[in-house]
């Protein structure tokens, strides 16, 4: 009933255009996390034949990261560094390479991918506890002003949660985050998730029920604390912030809540809305709106670090 729009490329407009058929019973977690790494791999197959970078594993503050570096780095931007927070529901890795390596490329900067404990084996606040680790140990290297924190969809939410903690514990915040298709609200679900599936409207919604929590991601947490759902914590002094995300995200609403909660607070946020396309869609690099939405993450990015 809703027709595809002519207002996107013609590629968005044949992905957009897929039906997903009822797959009846649902994959198990491990089924998910096998078939999320494949596709990552596949992914990150295409996006080196556009963006060429230098890719290594290492542990930082015993965290396990993906090292994302430019085949050159110029010397005023070698004392900046990225860290991305992958998406995938706290449960699987579904943007540690995709969402890392355009970037690492187009900013000319080394992209840190922080590989956080998984739910529901752990619940919060053990990604925060993660990533909080690697960053106070980048601290040791980088000032906080040449640092940025982004990510999509849970990372975009753990991205939000980590400037929440790093402030409640006193130390500095970055200098620029980056919080895509993902907002700072957990105790509730917003408008557009019973409206869109993941891949805009490709198959049946089941709306989410009102108070349903995920209690297996967030455990016993209060699911208005301050660090797990951002939006409830005083926003004032957060740094430059880019929110991206489309008309037919599932994660529309929730990030447009939290921008318009950093405007209250004084940030100066920056929200691009794209038309009609699916969440997360800048992880295929196909798209012509992919490399436009990149293309801006990365400026945005420039233009604030190291500042």
């Amino acid at each position: 009933m809703v027709p595809v729009p002519t207002t996107i490329s013609p590629e968005a407009q044949k992905e957009l255009a897929k039906i997903n058929p009822d797959s009846g019973s649902p994959q198990t977690l491990q089924q998910q996390r096998a078939d999320t790494e494949k596709w990552q791999a596949e992914i990150a197959e295409k996006s080196l034949k556009l963006y060429s970078v230098n890719l290594t594993t290492d542990t930082i503050a015993e965290v396990p990261v993906r090292v994302v570096t430019p085949p050159t780095v110029a010397p005023e931007k070698s004392s900046r560094v990225l860290i991305n927070l992958h998406g995938g529901g706290f449960r699987v890795d579904s943007g540690s390479l995709s969402e890392a390596i355009p970037i690492a490329k187009l900013t000319g900067t080394k992209v840190i991918s922080v590989l956080y404990r998984l739910s529901p084996e752990n619940q919060f606040p053990a990604a925060v506890d993660d990533v909080v680790e690697v960053y106070k140990e980048l601290l040791k290297t980088y000032k906080p002003g040449s640092i940025g924190v982004y990510g999509t969809s849970a990372g975009a939410a753990l991205t939000a949660e980590v400037a929440a903690e790093l402030r409640k514990l006193g130390l500095p915040l970055p200098a620029v985050l980056g919080i895509f298709a993902g907002g700072g609200d957990l105790s509730q679900a917003g408008d557009s998730e019973a409206l869109f599936d993941l891949n805009g409207l490709s198959e049946q919604i089941d709306p989410p029920k009102p108070g349903q929590i995920d209690r297996k991601c967030i455990g016993s947490t209060d699911p208005k604390d301050p660090v797990l759902s951002p939006l409830y914590d005083d926003l004032k002094g957060f740094p430059p912030t880019l929110f991206v995300t489309s008309t037919r995200d599932l994660a529309l609403s929730e990030t447009a809540l939290l921008h318009r909660a950093f405007l209250r607070a004084g940030v100066d946020p920056q929200l691009v809305v794209f038309e009609a396309l699916w969440h997360a869609f800048w992880n295929d690099p196909d798209l012509p709106e992919s490399k436009e939405a990149v293309q801006l993450m990365a400026a945005f990015f420039d233009k604030h670090l190291g500042k």
